[in-house]
C-alpha cells in the first residue's frame, strides 16, 4: 500500500533529485515543491471525468411543503451530479432534471401542468420546480472530490494532510503524473514523461469508466424501442407499466 510520500520519492529517484522526507515540512523547499505536485496530480485526476472510484450515492427524504435541498447536508464529498441518475427509490418513480433556466422560467410562469418531478442544480442546491411529496426518498449518483484515503482510519479525503494518505487513484498513474512536473520544475525534458503519462490515464479512465447513462428522463409509449432503461412515472403511460 503506497502512500503519498513513498511516490514522491520513488520519482525523485527516477529524476535524480533530492528526496522529500516530510512534505508538511514548512522549512523544506523541496518538500513544499514535492506536495504542491502530489496535490495537482490528484485535483486533476479527481476533475478529469466519473471515475469509478469517485462515484457515490447519496439520499434525500422530502419534507412537506420544501422545494429546496442543500445536497452538502447529504453528500459532504459532492463534487457534481451524474447525469440521469436521480430517482424515487421507495415508488420507482422517475426524476426528470435538470431542466434548463428557459424551461424552470416557462413553467413557473405559466404553472405547465406535469407528471413528472422536475429540479433544477443551483447554489450547491437541488431545488424542484414544485415541492415533491413529504416522505419520498430520492437517490442520486454524483461524483465525489475525494482524493486519497487515511491509511489508518480509511476515511475519505478530499485533500492530503499526512505523508502516510493513500491516493484512491492508481498509484503507477499518480506517480506518471508526478514525474512529469518534476521533470518539467527542474528544467529537464519532460515531453516523453508528459506524453506516457496521457497514454496511461486515457486507458485507466477507459478500463474504468461508468457503462453508458441510463435513460431515466423519458419514456416510449409506442412501438419503437427505447434504449436503456426506464423508470416510469407513477400515472405516466398507464399501458406500458
Amino acid at each position: 500500500m503506497d502512500n503519498i510520500l513513498s511516490i514522491c520519492q520513488e520519482v525523485a529517484d527516477l529524476a535524480a533529485v533530492q528526496k522529500p522526507t516530510d512534505l508538511f515540512d514548512e522549512n523544506s523547499q523541496n518538500d513544499r515543491v514535492f506536495k504542491s505536485m502530489a496535490i495537482d496530480t490528484l485535483e486533476e485526476l479527481m476533475r478529469y471525468g466519473d471515475w469509478q472510484e469517485l462515484t457515490s450515492e447519496a439520499e434525500i427524504y422530502t419534507i412537506c411543503g420544501k422545494s429546496s435541498y442543500r445536497i452538502e447536508d447529504v453528500a459532504s464529498n459532492f463534487y457534481c451530479i451524474l447525469n440521469n441518475t436521480i430517482y424515487i427509490k421507495d415508488h420507482q418513480d422517475k426524476v426528470v432534471g435538470s431542466i434548463t433556466p428557459q424551461q424552470w422560467a416557462k413553467e413557473k410562469m405559466y404553472n405547465c401542468p406535469s407528471l413528472d418531478i422536475k429540479f433544477k442544480i443551483q447554489n450547491n442546491c437541488i431545488k424542484f420546480l414544485k415541492a415533491p411529496p413529504a416522505n419520498l426518498k430520492i437517490v442520486f449518483t454524483y461524483r465525489s472530490n475525494t482524493i486519497c484515503w487515511d491509511a489508518k482510519t480509511y476515511e475519505e479525503k478530499s485533500r492530503i494532510t499526512k505523508n502516510t494518505d493513500v491516493p484512491i487513484f492508481d498509484k503507477y498513474l499518480v506517480r506518471l503524473g508526478i514525474t512529469w512536473r518534476c521533470f518539467c520544475r527542474n528544467g529537464l525534458d519532460y515531453a516523453e514523461a508528459y506524453n506516457q503519462y496521457q497514454r496511461e490515464l486515457k486507458k485507466r479512465f477507459g478500463t474504468g469508466a461508468a457503462t453508458e447513462d441510463i435513460n431515466l428522463a423519458g419514456v416510449d409509449c409506442g412501438d419503437g424501442l427505447t434504449s436503456g432503461v426506464i423508470v416510469y412515472a407513477q400515472n405516466d403511460c398507464q399501458s406500458c407499466c
